[in-house]
């Protein structure tokens, strides 16, 4: 079955950049759509960016927008947050999730997968 694996998650000062992973397994990548999102302590779950199959159609969320970059590289099986000028409240553990049909939503119903998470603290 596909899997999904994070890393990259860390600690970093504000202003500091980090770049996730996502690693898929099981299944080529350009069979999904991929999203990201995010969950910090006491908060709900909130949907970050979104990359489609050929990587020609990305979204992001207004508080990441200018700051955030989403690729992908279907030959590597991964997909790529890169985090720019993070801030404190970034802070979460991300996730990333995989659908089959296409389209970039912020549902995490609509994903059919889920990775175990990563954890970012953005703190001085």
């Amino acid at each position: 079955q596909l899997q999904l694996v994070e890393s990259g998650g860390g600690l970093v000062q504000p202003g500091g950049s980090l770049r996730l992973s996502c690693a898929v397994s099981g299944f080529a990548l350009n069979y999904y759509t991929i999203g990201w999102f995010r969950q910090a302590p006491g908060k709900e779950r909130e949907g970050v960016s979104c990359i489609s199959k050929s990587g020609g159609n990305t979204i992001y969320a207004d508080s990441v927008k200018g700051r955030f970059t989403i690729s992908r590289d279907n030959a590597k099986n991964t997909v790529y947050l890169q985090m720019n000028s993070l801030k404190p409240e970034d802070t979460a553990v991300y996730y990333c999730a995989a659908r089959v049909p296409p389209g970039c939503f912020y549902v995490g119903s609509y994903y059919d997968a889920w990775g175990q998470g990563t954890q970012v603290t953005v703190s001085s």
